[in-house]
């Protein structure tokens, strides 16, 4: 989910070859760390078959690292403006190595709560610093240039890897006889990688002023952008529900157990919500949302459907309806709240859009997870596609009545 980059403190820089190729290798490494969040998605279910775990604890594993995002966010995520991008980004890629070690070495419940963590709090720091990042190192190579490419680029890293993550961990799940080891041998190995490639990377803040005071990132949530706020909550519990639930309501409600189709589904999910943010960046912010929230109403309303008629074919197409709906909503919030906050309050806004964003990643999934301990998957799909309808008429109410209480 694509973060605007803030107001950075820069030295004037002129384009160099050393800016255009770290481009490429931050973008890399972007999307190696937001993949490796998704690893363990197509897995769930193989955990819930060695270990016993419930749909309620599978939930509980994955909230621990939204958790760890909010406050890696709050207490980290906007230290790189004044150290420096790669002194942000080398420990965050650190953290998410040291819990691709933790993946490896068991499967307790303990040890997978503690590595989810750490992926939180690396996947927290890397988000804004790398997407201020490639902000940076694009402005210095094409001065002057269209921001196309940095927001196509910045969008793909960061959506497209969180798919990309559970499609290869699912691949490999399925050709090999560890399967809950090998998918984070293989990415310890491309977080060295990516590790090596920021290293390699020009900095771009460098002009440091002298260090204030440390205090963690305010959070500034203004009135006029509540109903952005909700839409960000909204989006996120749809990316929340692939992430988390959604691989083993295939395997139990839909009888599918491969984890390539695990891993597929996830992709699928998050490859719309990437298309559609590139797809949109000429329709005006009234347009996006309303695209957005027809999507993703109607994608939910479609994934319920799937789940009654037991159709795979029709559980995948609400997927991919609802991953647009919710990747042109996020967009279209991010794009609100940027131009109604006050610019100095900018940062603290979009770290705010961040926040409630990622309670929508837990929250809900968190509901969904209780309620199947009470009720069937499908009662419990249907309690969460109403919260959902319920949210996305919040929505549409709350901008609505901005817009209409807007000057002309």
């Amino acid at each position: 989910m694509t973060l605007l980059a803030p107001a950075p403190r820069l030295c004037a820089v002129s384009g160099t070859a050393r800016h255009g190729a770290g481009f490429w290798m931050i973008a890399a490494a972007f999307l190696i760390a937001m993949a490796f969040s998704t690893v363990p998605t197509p897995l769930y279910p193989l955990y819930t078959a060695r270990d016993g775990f419930s749909t309620f604890t599978v939930t509980v594993v994955f909230a621990v690292y939204a958790v760890g995002v909010v406050i890696s966010l709050l207490l980290a995520g906007h230290l790189s403006d004044r150290a420096g991008r790669r002194r942000v980004l080398l420990p965050a890629l650190g953290l998410e190595l040291a819990a691709a070690a933790l993946f490896f070495s068991g499967t307790s419940l303990p040890v997978l709560l503690a590595a989810r963590f750490l992926t939180g709090l690396g996947v927290g720091m890397v988000t804004a610093t790398a997407t201020a990042y490639l902000h940076e190192l694009h402005a210095a190579d094409r001065p002057g240039a269209s921001r196309q490419r940095f927001e196509v680029v910045s969008t793909v890293a960061n959506t497209g890897g969180l798919g990309a993550g559970a499609l290869v961990a699912g691949l490999l799940a399925a050709h090999v006889h560890t399967p809950l080891r090998t998918p984070y041998a293989v990415f310890a190995v491309l977080l060295l990688v990516a590790l090596a490639a920021v290293a390699l990377a020009p900095e771009t803040v460098t002009d440091r002023p002298a260090r204030p005071a440390y205090r963690p990132q305010r959070i500034h949530a203004e009135r006029p952008v509540a109903g952005h706020l909700t839409a960000g909550f909204a989006a996120f519990a749809v990316f929340g529900l692939f992430t988390s639930v959604a691989p083993g309501f295939v395997a139990g409600v839909l009888h599918h157990s491969s984890r390539v189709l695990a891993g597929a589904l996830v992709f699928a999910v998050f490859a719309a919500a990437a298309a559609a943010q590139a797809l949109t960046g000429r329709l005006g912010n009234p347009a996006k949302l309303a695209l957005g929230l027809a999507a993703q109403a109607g994608g939910v309303l479609i994934v319920l459907a799937g789940m009654r008629l037991a159709s795979l074919p029709v559980f995948l197409a609400g997927g991919v309806v609802a991953g647009v709906g919710a990747g042109t909503l996020f967009k279209a919030a991010v794009g609100a709240v940027t131009a109604l906050a006050a610019p100095q309050h900018r940062g603290a806004a979009l770290a705010g859009l961040f926040l409630v964003a990622y309670l929508g990643l837990t929250v809900p999934v968190i509901g969904l997870g209780l309620a199947t301990r009470a009720f069937t998957a499908l009662t419990a799909m249907t309690g969460f596609a109403v919260l959902m309808l319920a949210l996305l008429t919040a929505v549409a109410a709350l901008t609505t009545r901005r817009t209409a209480g807007a000057p002309r």
